[in-house]
């Protein structure tokens, strides 16, 4: 037995106490995954072969990451995200490109979404027409500009008409004021192009049997030439609608200070059964501008946000990055990592793809650490460091032994 055995002993015991230290003072570090010290045993070469050697000692053969699920714990941020499953954050700082599994996030005074060390969020961002473009991933920023007015262009009338109404007849000519020359009426509120409101109505005037003459007035006038009906509508005997079999586009009409704008009107809903008049659905495509109220996350990380128009729009999509050796991973500190040559090159893609996690929203990843198991990992640890230190002064003994012989 010699020196050497006991002091690689001790070096790769303090070694494995580093470990655990560190791990045990991260315990509450969001996304921290924790490290094991894995050792390996140490031969010295010989010409003769090694099947007759004690050995030299132990060495420290690599400090391995450990990547496995931590708890995830919700939160009151609506910023924060956990990822559950495979996959890290993308980070960009100053294009300089980290991984993280801490999902503690903030808006900056520009709207990027970053985190404590100012690093970016990066994901895929929408086109003008909040349609997500998967191309190469950039920071996301929340723009809290004003969601721009979009005029009524289609209004879609689902009805019953009562198939045992009374024919209106043809004069005195249909007046929106005048009840007696219609049957029914309903009304939508449409939008211009600058974003004001007005009110259409569509009447409904029995002309015979099984045939309707429908109108349609904004604002209480006319869209029509001289009063003239928007549509002839005609329903089979079994009360379903024959004509028109397409939509009816009205007459252009111009609000005051907006655009020209005309109203393409689907009535393939409508139907003419012997029951009362009823409205089953309205809906238009139009709506005023908005401001933004708030904004969130889905599982697959697509921010959508909130407009105090009852909108929602696209702003981004967060995408994840896996890797096909993680270990390889470099830890920067800060909760962030590097790719390396051990690593591979990062997967990217979106949360629930292949083999990555999927994202929850107002929650965080807790650290990994498993605080009991480390106390009882220190205690061994501590023990091997004691039996090594007794190793040698062992051999310190036997060397003392040796010098005192007469």
């Amino acid at each position: 037995m010699g020196f050497q055995q006991g002091l690689s002993g001790l070096n790769a015991a303090a070694k494995s106490l580093d470990v655990i230290g560190n791990n045990v003072a991260n315990a509450s570090t969001v996304g921290f995954k924790q490290s094991q010290a894995q050792f390996a045993d140490v031969y010295a070469n010989s010409l003769a072969g090694g099947g007759n050697q004690a050995g030299i000692g132990v060495r420290v053969a690599t400090v391995a990451q450990q990547f496995a699920q931590g708890n995830i714990t919700t939160t009151n941020n609506s910023l924060d995200m956990a990822v559950s499953g495979s996959g890290f954050f993308r980070m960009d700082n100053n294009g300089s490109i980290t991984y993280s599994r801490n999902g503690q996030f903030q808006v900056d005074s520009n709207g990027y979404i970053v985190n404590s060390q100012g690093y970016n969020l990066t994901g895929y961002l929408p086109n003008a027409a909040g349609v997500i473009m998967a191309t190469s991933p950039a920071p996301i920023q929340i723009s809290t500009a004003d969601l721009l007015p979009n005029a009524t262009t289609a209004l879609t009338a689902g009805l019953n008409l009562n198939a045992n109404a009374s024919v209106i007849p043809v004069a005195p000519a249909f007046d929106p004021n005048n009840a007696a020359t219609f049957n029914n009426s309903t009304s939508s509120t449409i939008y211009d192009s600058l974003g004001g409101s007005h009110v259409a109505s569509l009447y409904f005037a029995k002309s015979g049997i099984n045939t309707w003459n429908a109108y349609l007035t904004v604002d209480g006038v006319n869209t029509q030439a001289a009063n003239a009906p928007l549509t002839a509508m005609t329903f089979n005997t079994n009360g379903t609608l024959a004509a028109p079999a397409v939509a009816v586009t009205s007459a252009a009409f111009t609000p005051a200070g907006a655009a020209a704008q005309t109203l393409s009107i689907d009535f393939a809903s409508t139907s003419q059964f012997g029951t009362a008049f009823g409205v089953n659905s309205m809906s238009q495509d139009g709506y005023t501008s908005g401001h933004m109220t708030g904004f969130s996350t889905g599982a697959d990380g697509i921010i959508s946000g909130r407009y105090s128009n009852g909108q929602t729009r696209t702003l981004g999509q967060v995408v994840l990055a896996n890797f096909s050796n993680a270990q390889g991973l470099q830890p920067l500190g800060g909760n962030q990592w590097a790719e390396t040559s051990t690593s591979g090159t990062p997967l990217v893609g979106v949360p629930g793809s292949a083999s990555l996690g999927v994202l929850q929203t107002s929650a965080v990843e807790d650290s990994n650490v498993d605080l009991t198991a480390e106390l009882v990992n220190m205690i061994t640890a501590q023990r091997v460091y004691q039996a090594n230190a007794q190793t040698i002064k062992t051999q310190d003994q036997v060397l003392q032994t040796i010098v005192n012989l007469r």
